[in-house]
């Protein structure tokens, strides 16, 4: 029944995405009976066909509506796929990198950046869920620093780090500790009594206790802690990049936007998604592992 669901959704999915090329054709393809010129005159500053023109749609009367809209064809963004996929791992200079090394710099960030964020918050969350007068203590301050804005702490990084690689890694720090530390103390918290009484009543030393009873237990929440901070901090990096330029996915993006690239911030944005499914579907299967049926 089951697979039978799967394989229903999955046929679905290929449906709904043929649609959205055929309304993407449809928008993009130029109208039949208008003739195409041979090119485009932009050099010209007084017939306001410059580049940035022709891309919000202000060119000459004379170019073709898909042409001046400036949104890529199916066929522009097919050709723009091959030629970043063919060779992602090119380096001609720090602004010419392929998607490839833009993409190890980010994932390198988030890792390093996710890493350091979990070996604070399990052990502090790990107290907090064990300790009910330790939590009412900090909850205060996780209350008033988890709503801010990850971005909110660049400038402040940026001042004092002075290094805008490792700032990049800070804030993925951040943005990543709350969720993990949050829902580490509530799965901790969680744990049912009759364990800890079994545990209490056999003796079990308080770090035998703590690996074998109580992080078995609390598992499956812990890793949905660890599952969003993931997706917060694929998020967040993707801005940060920008913010700060050099290297990355996000600062990739932003380039190509300044060269007004559309075709390239496009292919960037699927990369993105891509990215951030399988990094979930990675999580949820660590998630799936850990969670054992009652």
């Amino acid at each position: 029944m089951m697979n039978s669901i799967k394989l229903k959704g999955a046929l679905l999915s290929v449906i709904l995405f043929l649609m959205m090329l055929a309304v993407w054709h449809l928008a993009t393809a130029p109208k039949s009976g208008m003739n195409q010129p041979d090119r485009v005159s932009t050099t010209t500053a007084s017939s306001g066909n410059s580049e940035y023109d022709l891309l919000m749609g202000k060119g000459s009367k004379d170019v073709a509506p898909a042409q001046k809209s400036g949104f890529p064809t199916l066929t522009q963004m097919g050709e723009t796929f091959y030629k970043q996929l063919s060779d992602p791992f090119y380096d001609k200079g720090p602004n010419d990198k392929g998607i490839g090394i833009q993409l190890a710099y980010s994932l390198a960030r988030v890792s390093l950046g996710f890493l350091l964020a979990l070996v604070v918050a399990l052990p502090v969350g790990f107290l907090i869920g064990m300790s009910p007068l330790l939590s009412a203590a900090l909850n205060p301050f996780i209350q008033i620093l988890k709503p801010i804005s990850p971005l909110a702490w660049m400038p402040i990084a940026l001042y004092t780090i002075k290094d805008s690689s490792i700032s990049g890694v800070f804030v993925i720090f951040i943005c990543s500790i709350w969720p993990m530390l949050i829902n580490t103390a509530f799965g901790v918290a969680s744990v049912r009594k009759e364990l800890l009484n079994v545990a209490k009543t056999l003796e079990v030393n308080p770090i035998r206790k703590a690996f074998k009873v109580i992080l078995p237990a609390a598992a499956p929440t812990i890793l949905t802690g660890m599952r969003i901070s993931m997706g917060i901090a694929w998020l967040v990096i993707v801005a940060a990049e920008m913010l700060v330029g050099g290297t990355g996915i996000g600062y990739f993006l932003w380039n190509e936007w300044n060269n007004l690239a559309i075709s390239s911030v496009l292919f960037a944005i699927v990369v993105i998604g891509f990215v951030g499914m399988l990094l979930d579907m990675l999580f949820a299967k660590l998630q799936k592992m850990v969670t054992y049926a009652d």
